[in-house]
């Protein structure tokens, strides 16, 4: 019987990929992919090849993750398929899955225009073929897949039926939201790469989004601002505080804001708090650190406005994770919880922004 049930397995299989219709990503192109047409190592690298010259390496390394990126494509197919060849064969960590790390997500757009989530995948080798989804209702859709947030990706295809219709979308020409942060802004620890804050306020604003988070790493580094002012912004969303110190920040803050806004004079700029650790209100050191950051944050931007500095805004961090110490999976890093709070609290500010524009 086992036999029997392996054979049509792997028959059933057969005929699906015998009927499925293969496209290159790289046809169309993805959203999140900044700087360009500017040469790169890989084609899925966040920064172009010359910041490998500029930048740590650990930024370098970090940027080599596709975090944020994000295909649209449009089709009636019955069954959507992937493959997808990974640069990493470490598919998770201890507190984030794979299917964050090293997965893709499908959302779709349903008849009133709204974004909402239908599948995801659970990646288990480097080199991946699946199934994001069969059996689908008729009729021609919107979809977008997020790539991975932990991992590089070395190439990607998208399966569709054959006798289906199928559009690649090439990225948007609106201006994106630029978030320049931690590894909180990198993705850590979404259970998918559509649940990190930044494509959550992608969806919820139709904006394309390009996330320069590096974990461990977001640290107000001016080559990084020097590579952001190459990017014509709708808003610069700068969110580094959970990896410095008040010292650093009283150190960098100023420089990074004033190099942004000498090249892009009137983009809007965001300054982020960073987000209290969800047992700070248990450990007196954590809220000392938190509060000493803050300080230092608010006394730059207000040093930064006094000196004539415009289109500078500011958001608090107290609630980013929420006050119910549910919003994490280690205290410091978001879990879906966590990242949904982030972006119910970046929301309302960022229509603010954007409005005024």
């Amino acid at each position: 019987m086992r036999v029997i049930i392996l054979f049509w397995v792997l028959v059933t299989s057969a005929v699906a990929q015998e009927n499925t219709r293969w496209h290159d990503v790289t046809q169309w192109g993805v959203e999140g992919r900044g700087w360009g047409d500017q040469e790169r190592c890989r084609w899925y690298d966040r920064f172009p090849e010359k910041a490998k010259e500029t930048v740590t390496q650990s930024v370098w390394n970090l940027s080599r993750h596709s975090a944020g990126m994000m295909v649209r494509l449009k089709t009636d197919s019955s069954a959507i398929h992937a493959k997808w060849n990974l640069l990493s064969p470490n598919l998770g960590m201890p507190h984030m899955p794979p299917s964050g790390v090293s997965g893709l997500d499908l959302y779709a757009r349903d008849a009133d225009g709204q974004w909402r989530w239908a599948a995801a995948t659970r990646p288990n080798k480097q080199e991946m073929q699946a199934t994001l989804l069969k059996g689908i209702m008729p009729g021609l859709r919107e979809y977008a897949v997020y790539l991975p947030l932990y991992n590089g990706v070395d190439s990607l295809e998208i399966g569709v039926t054959d006798d289906s219709r199928f559009t690649g979308l090439l990225p948007r020409k609106e201006k994106p939201l630029v978030f320049y942060g931690t590894s909180i802004t990198h993705g850590a620890c979404a259970s998918r790469p559509g649940m990190a804050h930044p494509a959550i306020l992608g969806r919820r604003l139709d904006r394309p989004v390009i996330n320069i988070g590096f974990s461990g790493n977001g640290r107000m580094h001016r080559e990084v601002g020097e590579l952001m002012t190459e990017i014509d912004a709708a808003v610069y969303i700068i969110d580094c505080l959970p990896n410095l110190n008040a010292e650093k920040v009283t150190e960098r803050c100023i420089p990074l804001i004033k190099l942004l806004r000498q090249a892009r004079p009137e983009t809007p700029i965001l300054l982020v708090e960073d987000r209290r650790f969800t047992n700070s209100w248990l450990v007196p050191e954590k809220t000392v650190f938190h509060d000493a950051n803050h300080h230092a944050l608010k006394q730059a931007f207000e040093d930064l406005k006094r000196s004539g500095v415009n289109y500078l805004y500011y958001l608090e961090g107290n609630s980013l994770m929420g006050t119910d110490s549910e919003g994490s999976t280690d205290a410091s890093h978001p879990n879906d919880l966590g990242f949904m709070r982030h972006a119910n609290t970046f929301e309302p500010i960022l229509r603010k922004i954007l409005k005024a524009e």
